[in-house]
């Protein structure tokens, strides 16, 4: 399944080598996915240290690739034929759809939530997320696997000059139906997102089981699918430039950013809620739990900090939903796309990891309702 990749390269600056001395060892190396940490906010956490606190921050583009190196990292913590030094990180991005893998894998650590005294101000859909069981799936009772330090959402994105001729703007999932978009439209490449968003027009669930029993969801899906001109994870946005269609559904680290330049675009979060996805913080499981990682955690959670890497990034900070509204910035309480109203918020979802007979459902109602349309998308690897 591809993921949407995170955050614009224009809104973060460059952290690799962000050292606190020449040619000395990292006291704290993390690895992070480019664009999710601006320099600014590493340098007040060195600022805040006592000594010359050394840090390196190693960029990496791809969250697929950052789980590549978990893997990688195992193998050879376990090889007897490796001999020369690892050089693993105390602290590694990960995206919540690789951490049923990384458990199941073995290749993460779980978190201890008494070093994070902040834990405890993260949203209850937040630390939900992250508590999982030894398969890694999801369970109120099992350990704290990781540290959600970023989200983002799927969001409609649409033609301002367009809707305008049309008298009408969108405002949630069930406008994708509506007649005159016919062949407007473009979706995401991807099962869970459109079965999804159908999903939320009927009232339902994202992480709904049982599709069979849903009344209407074929039909629905058969109906939105004559609305589509192009289905792609990778290149929504450019049909909507050049007007080749009007509407897309996309996410939101790849349209708040084109939202600054391309004045003839907009989006919103359709009011019946939305899935969200989240960048992590995890622990290899070849490292040893340092204190200065868990205070870098909660550093992240400061509200000061949370809201600057918000208003920077694009992406909402995990903590945010937890703060009292009155209490943050103005620039931040009146953006809906970082902040969306708390009704809106709370009816959107992570995507869960589903059971195999769940997941064939999908797979399978996706292939019926997909047959009499071009797929223009030909990379269906996952996508960080």
């Amino acid at each position: 399944m591809k993921r949407r990749p995170f955050l614009s390269a224009a809104t973060a600056l460059t952290l690799s080598k962000f050292l606190g001395g020449c040619d000395r060892a990292a006291d704290l190396k993390i690895e992070v996915l480019k664009d999710t940490i601006p320099s600014q906010v590493a340098g007040k956490f060195r600022q805040q240290l006592p000594g010359r606190v050394a840090l390196d921050f190693a960029i990496e583009p791809k969250l697929g690739d950052l789980f590549t190196k978990l893997q990688e990292w195992r193998r050879k913590a376990e090889s007897p034929e490796e001999t020369k030094p690892l050089k693993i990180p105390d602290l590694v991005t990960l995206g919540d759809y690789w951490l049923a893998k990384a458990i199941e894998q073995k290749l993460i650590q779980p978190l201890n939530t008494d070093s994070l005294p902040q834990w405890q101000q993260l949203p209850t859909k937040w630390q939900n997320l992250v508590r999982r069981n030894d398969k890694g799936q999801l369970d109120s009772a099992g350990k704290v696997w990781a540290a959600p330090y970023q989200w983002g959402t799927t969001l409609i994105v649409y033609r301002i000059d367009k809707f305008k001729s049309l008298g009408w703007t969108p405002t949630d999932w069930k406008d994708l139906w509506r007649e005159e978009l016919r062949g407007r439209l473009t979706l995401l490449d991807q099962p869970r997102e459109v079965i999804g968003l159908t999903l939320k027009k009927l009232g339902q669930s994202y992480n709904t089981l049982e599709l069979d029993k849903i009344p209407n969801l074929k039909q629905e899906l058969i109906e939105l699918n004559r609305q589509v001109k192009f289905y792609t994870s990778n290149s929504y946005v450019q049909p909507l430039i050049t007007r080749d269609t009007w509407l897309a559904v996309g996410w939101s680290s790849d349209v708040l950013p084109l939202l600054r330049t391309e004045r003839e675009i907009a989006a919103v979060i359709p009011q019946s809620g939305t899935a969200l996805s989240g960048n992590l913080w995890v622990k290899p499981r070849a490292v040893s739990s340092t204190d200065l990682a868990d205070k870098w955690i909660d550093f992240c959670w400061q509200k000061e900090i949370a809201e600057q890497m918000s208003l920077i990034t694009k992406n909402t900070s995990a903590i945010i939903p937890g703060i009292d509204r009155n209490r943050l910035s103005e620039a931040l309480r009146k953006n809906e796309l970082l902040l969306p109203p708390e009704e809106v918020l709370a009816n959107s979802e992570f995507l869960h990891p589903l059971p195999p007979e769940a997941i064939e459902q999908y797979q399978q109602l996706w292939k019926e309702i997909r047959v009499p349309v071009t797929v223009r998308s030909k990379d269906f690897s996952p996508k960080k």
